[in-house]
């Protein structure tokens, strides 16, 4: 089956099967690996599954192989690896609660409101810009340095509060892109 998949498909695939690999690492017990070591793994698993996240969407432009099956896979896996990551980082008290709460609350607003749009034929409307992007780019690098732990944890909460802040930003610029049909179509 492997073989019959496009290789884009498959990064985004790894990404969802390394997001219980990336929590259970925080599941170990301390005599087999300490918290320093954990965090170690924990972020080069993280930061492989983010990489992966740019890679597999380059790769299916490059090599012609975008389909419609990649372009909801691989939402579900970042939602997937964010919203996992941010539970474990309050678990862990490394940033604070209300940061996840937005983030994960806008990431299931803003995928139902894609979907919806899809359905009545209107998706181009809410299609990724920029803004979701550079918002994508700071949790990822927010998230990293919260769960290095390593002198790292006030980069990372600045971080994470500018991705808050981007977050909402980018929730509204969405929601914007989408009042004139959701008005429309909800009447």
């Amino acid at each position: 089956m492997l073989n019959k998949m496009p290789l884009p498909t498959i990064l985004t695939w790894l990404r969802i099967v390394l997001v219980p690999f990336f929590v259970g690492v925080y599941y170990l017990p301390d005599s087999l690996l300490s918290m320093p070591y954990k965090n170690i793994v924990a972020t080069s698993i993280f930061a492989f599954a983010a990489i992966t996240d740019y890679l597999d969407g380059y790769l299916a432009r490059k090599m012609k192989l975008e389909s419609s099956f990649g372009a909801f896979l691989d939402p579900v896996a970042d939602k997937a690896l964010v919203a996992a990551s941010l539970v474990v980082l309050v678990n862990l008290h490394r940033t604070f609660v209300f940061a996840a709460i937005i983030i994960i609350v806008r990431e299931i607003a803003i995928s139902a409101l894609r979907e919806w749009m899809a359905q009545v034929g209107e998706v181009k409307s809410v299609a990724v810009a920029y803004i979701g992007k550079l918002k994508t780019a700071c949790q990822m690098l927010a998230i990293g340095f919260l769960l290095l732990d390593f002198y790292t944890n006030l980069i990372g909460n600045l971080l994470m509060l500018a991705a808050v802040i981007l977050t909402l930003i980018s929730m509204f610029y969405y929601l914007e892109q989408a009042k004139n049909i959701l008005i429309k179509k909800s009447s």
